[in-house]
């Protein structure tokens, strides 16, 4: 039967099977299986392969054969607060793209209430039968009446990057790059600042400013003032002609992209040129950061890494091994200098 899509070379439209993909990629038939499995060992070339073989040839595992031989169903639950209007878009995509890669389907599952409701609510929808292991973006109550998340049927892992009301947390709301700008911007010159923060609802904003505070009292810069701000462009914009455009500050650092997309357009409506008399930085590295004139300093935030490398960890479970601690990974947020930045006037 015709599909509309072309098939791979060299078929005929039957599925192919794991031989196949070994005669294609010059392997055996066990070290695809260990490939899919995520069991590790492989060598970066083998790896590369078996993927190359599995691309080609449109593989797919047999997720219900894998069921009945294995007793598992091939699939990983993510777990998220729900409902909700925001979804972590490219955290789930790192997730999804490390569970695919092992021959696991990813679910996504948003559970209402509090970490205590989750909790159950998952051990009620999340049989065993249907599902491998748990990702829990959101807080679980780990003991509660009855339930005891430690003896679930399947490995739980509870990373808990948002809030009840999917407000970032954890590794999610870092904010080690405040510390590197400041420090990159004095370097230049610069000693009198303004911070315009986030929401203080936000984890993610509190540590923004409490690392931007500490950095530039240790540094004995001068921090002109800090403005209350709720991530939107308009309130970047309210502080660039009330408080920024008046208090000497040569250097803004805004809680995110769109803070400093307020920032800018602010200072050129009174004509106060960026970067030439204050330099702007934001947080996020969204793409109408990099297409703004002046093109935006920012943070870029490696999300699909951060949801990679904690669905690794979950698969490492399910290996029966210790997953490796991401306290601190390396890498994932990148400080990003561009034309909003220069050297502070003078200087």
């Amino acid at each position: 039967m015709a599909t509309g899509y072309p098939e791979p070379a060299g078929r005929t439209g039957k599925a192919a099977t794991i031989h196949e993909v070994a005669r294609a990629a010059g392997v055996s038939h066990q070290t695809v299986s260990r490939f899919l499995r995520g069991q590790g060992g492989l060598k970066p070339q083998t790896l590369q392969k078996v993927t190359q073989a599995i691309e080609k040839l449109n593989y797919r595992p047999n997720l219900a054969a894998r069921s009945m031989r294995t007793r598992r169903s091939g699939r990983v639950a993510v777990v998220l607060p729900g409902p909700t209007d925001f979804v972590p878009t490219r955290l789930l995509n790192g997730a999804a793209d490390a569970a695919h890669e092992s021959g696991y389907l990813l679910d996504v599952v948003g559970l209402e209430g509090d970490a205590s409701a989750r909790a159950d609510r998952m051990h009620t929808l999340l049989h065993p039968d249907n599902i491998d292991g748990i990702l829990a973006f959101a807080p679980l109550a780990t003991r509660m009446a009855g339930l005891d998340l430690t003896s679930f049927p399947v490995p739980v892992l509870v990373e808990g990057e948002y809030d009840d009301n999917m407000r970032a947390q954890g590794l999610l709301a870092d904010a080690a790059p405040m510390a590197e700008i400041v420090r990159r911007l004095a370097a230049d010159g610069h000693r009198r600042f303004v911070h315009v923060a986030g929401s203080d609802l936000w984890a993610s904003a509190r540590n923004r400013r409490k690392v931007y505070e500490a950095t530039v009292a240790e540094l004995g810069l001068t921090s002109c003032a800090v403005v209350d701000g709720d991530w939107t462009v308009r309130s970047g914009w309210e502080a660039a002609t009330t408080v920024i455009a008046r208090c000497g500050a040569t250097a803004v650092l805004a809680a995110n992209d769109r803070v400093a997309f307020g920032v800018i357009q602010g200072l050129q409506s009174l004509h106060i040129d960026v970067p030439g008399q204050i330099s702007v930085v934001g947080w996020d590295d969204e793409e109408i950061g990099r297409y703004m004139r002046p093109a935006l300093s920012t943070v870029r935030v490696d999300r699909e890494r951060q949801g990679r490398e904690v669905m690794l960890r979950l698969l490492a479970l399910l290996r029966g091994e210790e997953p490796e601690s991401l306290a601190h990974p390396p890498g994932l947020n990148h400080v990003v200098l561009r034309q909003s930045t220069g050297p502070a006037p003078g200087a």
